[in-house]
């Protein structure tokens, strides 16, 4: 439990970087699961991470995975599609977004890069966003390679029903002619999201990357900084000038030099009290 000086101390160091980060000429806000746990979305990592009839992400986000068994890997999209939807942003989600709005009115150059799929930065007001992994809700062509937008709940009706985690759900395949097809050309759709084993857009990368390394300050948002290559972002932006302040349960940053401000605690908590606003 802290004391009263710790908390008075914590709450010196939030004024200090609300302060700087109202004087900054360039931002950068680069987030992780960490920020969804709090709306209710599985992270799929660490720990604590769930799975999904005991599998991991990591054996059912590949191609291989998909392209043996594509009503498995629909499951599962389509449960988390369902729970994207289902959710709303919470307050960290709120905070970035009008954070993004002060920067923009303070002619503060903002960038916002996430790792998550869910879209509820979007959803929370965010603009300048760039989706390092994608989303759930594109989907693209295995046939002609066309690339969509899709909010449909459910995104095909063989999915209606289907996707529960538990093991002991019903795991009968869904022919692939009843999963989602292409509008275009009725070849099989496939999630349109970086799965393991898949480069990130190098376009992005290197955007996101040459912004991270002319910022004043790089906030860490509940990422695990254990994804590469977006994991030597901060790191590199630091070695660049930039200061990092780092929102999380627990450090996650290569060292604890790296890092100028850690605000420990979930980010609906700490952010708000941190991040300027209009």
């Amino acid at each position: 439990m802290a004391t009263r000086g710790q908390k008075q101390s914590d709450e010196q160091r939030l004024t200090e970087l609300h302060d700087k980060l109202s004087q900054s000429k360039r931002v950068l806000v680069l987030t992780g699961a960490g920020v969804s746990a709090e709306s209710g979305i599985p992270t799929f990592r660490g720990s604590t991470a769930g799975s999904w009839r005991g599998f991991t992400i990591s054996e059912l986000a590949c191609p291989e995975a998909f392209q043996r068994s594509p009503s498995q890997v629909w499951e599962l999209y389509h449960y988390r599609r369902e729970k994207s939807l289902a959710a709303k942003p919470n307050l960290a989600h709120v905070a970035i977004a009008k954070f993004e709005q002060f920067c923009l009115k303070r002619g503060i150059d903002f960038m916002l890069a996430t790792q998550n799929i869910d879209r509820l930065h979007q959803r929370a007001g965010s603009s300048r966003v760039i989706e390092l992994h994608r989303s759930l809700f594109l989907v693209r062509c295995t046939a002609c390679d066309s690339v969509t937008e899709n909010y449909d709940s459910p995104i095909c009706e063989a999915l209606r029903g289907r996707g529960d985690p538990s093991p002991q759900a019903d795991s009968t395949p869904i022919p692939e002619d009843q999963l989602p097809r292409c509008a275009g050309c009725s070849g099989l759709l496939r999630p349109y999201v970086v799965w393991f084993g898949e480069p990130l857009n190098e376009g992005e990368l290197s955007s996101v990357q040459e912004f991270a390394n002319m910022s004043d300050f790089v906030l860490v948002v509940g990422t695990s900084n254990a994804v590469y290559p977006a994991a030597m972002i901060a790191p590199d932006a630091r070695r660049s000038g930039a200061q990092l302040a780092e929102f999380n349960l627990d450090a996650s940053c290569s060292s604890s030099n790296d890092v100028s401000y850690f605000v420990a605690g979930p980010c609906g908590s700490t952010l708000p009290k941190a991040l300027p606003r209009l």
